[in-house]
């Protein structure tokens, strides 16, 4: 179901296992992620969704398989090199305590740092631009704890940026953030993507905020690629009611046409289903 041909994209897994304490989460996956392109990965709770994210990143080993990097296995490049390439933002990021946010930025930086020049003029200027990109620069000596959670992840995407990597994974990037502050996120990752051609994968909850900002849209259920394509070729009442077990009208948002979805009925679990993942 809307599954066309894989193309080449700098990040691939190919025939990908993953799993935790003995049991496969992901078995067998194969998957071209789109370069210069927003990709927003979907599915029920538990479906493998963060666990493939995590497997991107090399935050967690391949049990069978590979991921590929610019054609070449990921488990065989170094952790440096990695980190000069993907930046991976966690679901829930932790910082030490009075850290600022001009501290967390600089952190972006230590991949691209040599022994003999931890911190220069050249790290500086990517720091500062790093921040007025997402326009905190004026929070930039406030500690962390201080900022409310539009900033405290605006502050952490900023870090992201200021590794300068091609490529960024995001896990529910919206999470604990009011609707206002959700819709400001995801306007700054688009934005983001647009103005550098930065390959973006997120994990999103809410199916109609990713059909809105997502080029590519993967649906998962039960570790597997369940639809992939398009936004209006993946969002359907047919593919909601496969993946999420939920009865949904879907209509043509007025503003830019993108799939928005309206669940039927007041079941507990309908009205859950289309915010799960």
């Amino acid at each position: 179901m809307n599954n066309p041909p894989q193309s080449q994209g700098r990040l691939q897994a190919q025939n990908l296992t993953l799993g935790y304490d003995g049991r496969d989460i992901i078995q067998d996956l194969t998957l071209a992620i789109p370069d210069a392109q927003v990709t927003s990965i979907i599915g029920p709770n538990g479906c493998g969704k963060s666990t493939l994210l995590r497997g991107f990143g090399r935050l967690l080993q391949p049990r069978s398989g590979q991921v590929l990097l610019d054609g070449g296995p990921l488990a065989g490049q170094s952790t440096r090199h990695i980190a000069t390439k993907i930046s991976v933002l966690p679901q829930t990021p932790t910082a030490p305590s009075g850290l600022t946010v001009a501290d967390l930025v600089s952190r972006g930086r230590h991949p691209r740092q040599k022994w003999y020049q931890q911190f220069s003029l050249a790290d500086q200027t990517v720091v500062e631009e790093a921040l007025a990109a997402t326009d905190i620069s004026e929070l930039a000596d406030t500690p962390l704890e201080d900022l409310s959670g539009g900033q405290r992840q605006r502050a952490w995407i900023s870090m992201t940026l200021a590794q300068e990597t091609g490529i960024l994974l995001l896990d529910e990037p919206t999470t604990y953030l009011d609707l206002a502050h959700q819709v400001d996120v995801l306007e700054l990752v688009r934005r983001l993507n647009r103005q550098h051609q930065r390959t973006v994968v997120m994990v999103l909850h809410d199916i109609s905020l990713a059909a809105r900002y997502s080029d590519h849209m993967v649906a998962m259920k039960d570790g597997r690629i369940i639809a992939q394509g398009t936004p209006e070729a993946v969002v359907t009442p047919e593919l909601l009611q496969q993946v999420f077990e939920l009865n949904a009208h879907v209509i043509n948002e007025p503003t830019d046409g993108r799939p928005h979805v309206i669940p039927l009925g007041a079941s507990v679990r309908a009205g859950a289903a289309v915010r799960a993942g």
